[in-house]
């Protein structure tokens, strides 16, 4: 087996290193360098990063066409990586999908962040064959794990590149059955927008603490207190002795525009 990887977000970095630790990898194909930050710098995509210090081959076409080569590789695992993929080309190899949730639930490009959100308890990781429909192809591998109450984003990312690794040792070392998904049940995670960042504190507590913890600590959720806007990122059910609250929330760790990150307390220090 000739292996290569699909790989441009956090969660396909990890992959990577993972599989890399056990396998050789031909070549990573990514996304171009873009744009990154309040800078605007030119920055290489996560994957790239790690296919750089793992001196593995990177591969980064502005469009994926059918014209792209493939070889040497002959099978292609896709993590996290962005862009979609010519039929053409998906019939010159296997292609395999890390999707982190417990497909046909969360089809789509924000599957942690819409489960946590939706206050999901449980999800998983799916390996499955890569189509030309969204995340709809036949199925080798599935596994769950819990969603703690208080985990966000990063946890459930973390536990799901271990997961992932775990389930492609298994479909690479042997002969996986692919099953068809099933249909009944199938919702799909749709892109993050800015509008998603919005707090409004008048939405139930146990709904916002949700939203804080889908987008921490990657991007953050966003709200205005007395007048002053604010990223949460880490909070809590208020109680009679929370220092900084809205929503029925003691907010934990802010970030006022333009400055660090820092607890609710440093925040009203910095008021006063």
């Amino acid at each position: 087996m000739k292996l290569a990887v699909a790989a441009t977000a956090p969660l396909g970095a990890d992959v990577l290193e993972r599989l890399a630790a056990h396998h050789e990898i031909a070549y990573v194909l990514t996304r171009p360098d873009r744009p990154r930050g309040r800078g605007r710098q030119v920055g290489a995509p996560p994957a790239k990063e790690t296919a750089d210090r793992l001196e593995i081959s990177v591969r980064q076409p502005e469009r994926l066409d059918e014209s792209f080569s493939l070889e040497p590789a002959d099978t292609i695992v896709v993590a996290a990586y962005g862009a979609l993929i010519p039929k053409g080309l998906l019939e010159q190899a296997t292609w395999l999908n890390v999707h982190p949730s417990l497909l046909p639930r969360w089809r789509g490009a924000a599957p942690v962040e819409r489960a946590i959100m939706a206050g999901d308890d449980e999800t998983g990781v799916t390996i499955h064959r890569t189509t030309p429909e969204l995340d709809a192809g036949p199925v080798a591998a599935q596994r769950s794990f819990l969603i703690g109450a208080e985990d966000d984003a990063g946890v459930v990312y973390e536990r799901a590149g271990e997961l992932a690794a775990e389930l492609l040792e298994e479909v690479l070392s042997g002969s996986p059955d692919f099953l068809p998904q099933p249909e009944e049940g199938a919702t799909y995670a749709d892109r993050l927008t800015p509008e998603d960042r919005e707090l409004d504190w008048n939405r139930p507590p146990t709904e916002l603490l949700n939203q804080i913890r889908a987008l921490s600590p990657h991007i953050g959720a966003r709200g205005e207190i007395d007048g002053r806007r604010l990223t949460v990122w880490r909070a809590r059910l208020a109680s009679d002795h929370s220092p900084l609250t809205a929503g029925g929330l003691e907010l934990v760790e802010v970030q006022p525009e333009g400055k660090r990150r820092m607890s609710g307390e440093e925040y009203l220090r910095g008021l006063r």
